[in-house]
């Protein structure tokens, strides 16, 4: 396992900040036209393949950090590179192919057959990922999860009916994970793995405001057919299937989530400065104190992913670090299209897309409220005392 000094994190911020710079080349395009990813993306200078995560079984040129490889599988490792990303366009990362989230739910509850079915496909070809949680009428809620897998009419196998909706990249994806109800309850939810080729799947784009380059989509699934060896987690314990993968995976992807937000707002900041000829008294005050607030979120990201590192069931640190980066990211860049005065939006595209891609930060991986919840939780158990922090 790699050592995370504050040396080498700092070697890794360097290299992620040279490819903030071949990002932000293609942004205002992708977000025009979200459809172009794999031309702008891919076919560019922008080395994505040693952005994607793949284990090092599967990865054959891993991003190297002084002669070490760094598989980019640590949440550590993503908040720093995917911060200076973000600097240059948080989309075009979420847009890049690879595991994201699915492969947080593979790495936790798939078998070696099902991991190298899906490691091997994204190895050998660009491969986008979905993850399928959020329905229309029930959002995340497992209670209400409307999806169901179940016997095939004929009694030949399993089909998936249902919708999703907000899935990041469903519509360029060729595979991913569906959370689908087996049985009643929350422990009756299962994932399941699912070519996206199969009959009876439709991934439809949705129109977005922000972060348009992610292309979220709808699913709809009529009778997909699957069979048992697609569920994933198959003959573990119900505690330790769907739900508790998803969890999971969401306290881990949180506080790349601020990251996310993190480096938007630390865009908009270096904007002002480097367009700005003179500040007035108030707003040179407004600008410093936003430094330290990004300081401060910083080292609150880093702690978050170092909590998600060491114990994925605790989701207290990265709630709270989502609270902060993405109201963060909501402020900065609305302050920054202020100082520009009328017009700025049209002006400046860039920063209306900031502020655009900012506000839709606050609706990944649950609202602030929900977040809330989850720090009043943290706190409740003892997860915030100050032995732990130490």
């Amino acid at each position: 396992m790699t050592t995370h000094t504050e040396a080498f994190l700092g070697e890794l911020r360097s290299q992620g900040r040279e490819f903030a710079d071949l990002v932000r080349t293609t942004s205002l395009d992708l977000d025009r036209a979200p459809t172009r990813a794999a031309e702008l993306l891919l076919h560019g200078p922008l080395p994505w393949r040693q952005l994607m995560g793949l284990p090092a079984d599967f990865a054959d040129d891993p991003l190297r950090i002084a002669g070490r490889p760094v598989l980019l599988d640590r949440c550590v490792e993503q908040v720093v590179v995917f911060e200076e990303l973000a600097r240059g366009d948080a989309a075009a990362v979420l847009a890049l192919p690879g595991p994201s989230m699915s492969g947080q739910v593979v790495a936790e509850l798939a078998d070696a057959e099902q991991r190298e079915r899906y490691y091997r496909r994204l190895a050998q070809s660009p491969t986008w990922t979905f993850f399928g949680m959020t329905e229309p009428a029930h959002g995340s809620d497992p209670a209400g999860m409307a999806t169901v897998l179940r016997p095939r009419d004929d009694g030949t196998g399993l089909v998936l009916d249902g919708t999703k909706r907000f899935v990041g990249n469903g519509a360029r994806a060729g595979l991913g994970v569906v959370f689908a109800r087996r049985n009643a309850g929350p422990l009756g939810v299962t994932a399941v793995l699912v070519d996206t080729d199969r009959p009876g799947f439709t991934a439809t784009p949705l129109e977005t405001s922000g972060l348009r380059g992610l292309q979220l989509s709808q699913l709809d699934l009529s009778a997909v057919p699957v069979t048992e060896r697609d569920v994933l987690g198959l003959g573990r314990r119900a505690t330790r299937q769907g739900m508790w993968a998803a969890t999971r995976t969401f306290n881990r992807f949180r506080p790349v989530v601020a990251c996310f937000a993190l480096g938007v707002a630390q865009a908009a900041y270096d904007y002002v400065l480097a367009h700005r000829r003179r500040l007035r008294a108030d707003e040179s005050w407004t600008m410093e104190r936003f430094a330290e607030r990004l300081v401060g979120v910083r080292a609150l990201v880093l702690e978050a992913a170092r909590s998600a590192d060491r114990d994925p069931g605790d989701g207290t640190l990265a709630s709270a670090a989502k609270i902060r980066a993405t109201r963060l990211a909501e402020e900065l860049t609305l302050a920054a299209v202020d100082g520009f005065g009328p017009g700025a939006r049209w002006d400046h595209p860039l920063l209306d897309k900031w502020v655009r891609d900012a506000r839709a930060f606050e609706f990944m991986e649950g609202t602030g409220n929900i977040q809330r919840l989850g720090v009043a939780q943290g706190y409740l158990h003892g997860r915030l005392s100050d032995d732990r922090a130490a």
